[in-house]
């Protein structure tokens, strides 16, 4: 009878793990907007402040999701690439849910 005996290779997932993919997932909706609102500077009210900190929140968790699914649930192999590409779609479906949500809120979304 074989018996499985867990690695000490095995890693626990740390808070400190997910910094990094949660701010890169966050930092480019953020430089986009503020590119946006930089550029027409006198074009800027109270309102986009909203979308200014939910946005990158729905970005940290899409990049926290990606990291969790590409790197730690699914390491190897064929899993690997699937999860990647669905992780992807997965950044920008929160992406968009944070974007609909933000400007749902300041009455902006039409």
């Amino acid at each position: 009878m074989i018996t499985m005996i867990p690695s000490s290779s095995t890693n626990l997932l740390s808070i400190k793990d997910l910094i990094l993919p949660a701010s890169l997932g966050a930092f480019l909706p953020l430089a986009w907007l503020l590119f946006i609102i930089l550029t027409k500077e006198d074009h800027f009210e109270f309102w986009m402040y909203y979308p200014l900190t939910i946005i990158p929140i729905g970005g940290a968790i899409g990049g926290a999701l990606f990291y969790l699914m590409g790197f730690q649930w699914f390491p190897t192999g064929n899993r690997k690439l699937i999860a990647i590409i669905s992780s992807t779609i997965l950044y920008f479906v929160a992406l968009w849910i944070s974007a609909v949500m933000a400007f749902a809120i300041t009455g902006h979304w039409d």
